[in-house]
């Protein structure tokens, strides 16, 4: 299956629709598909697998024409665009501890959980 995201207004994310391969053999082919049969003409081609466009579409995602991304939705002001993964990176790097004792389902250490403080710029421990 190929997925193809809808764009609105500034070029955001509606919904991603799912396209049978045998009849999107092509983006063009998805889109002339998706155009015709629902008739709304503007579609990009998106992929699970990131190999192109950097980031699999998800609705409220925004479609980047120059960068050929979709990048989503930023959560916090202070948090900077990775010109690389076209995703948001906090201006300060989460820390990775395990003083909580946490475990995931095989048993193994997990780290601790924190969450971005917008306010302080810091990422605090959630207890």
């Amino acid at each position: 299956m190929a997925s193809f995201a809808k764009l609105g207004l500034n070029f955001k994310v509606k919904e991603v629709i799912s396209v049978a391969d045998n009849v999107a053999t092509t983006e063009q082919a998805g889109i002339d598909f998706l155009t015709q049969t629902l008739n709304y003409p503007f579609w990009v081609q998106t992929y699970e697998d990131r190999s192109k466009r950097k980031n699999f579409a998800g609705v409220g995602y925004t479609y980047d024409e120059e960068r050929d991304a979709f990048i989503p939705t930023k959560l916090y002001n202070s948090w900077i665009l990775n010109e690389e993964t076209c995703l948001w990176d906090p201006p300060i790097v989460k820390p990775e501890t395990y003083t909580q004792n946490l475990v995931d389902e095989n048993n193994n250490p997990r780290p601790d959980y924190y969450i971005w403080n917008e306010t302080n710029q810091t990422w605090d421990l959630n207890e």
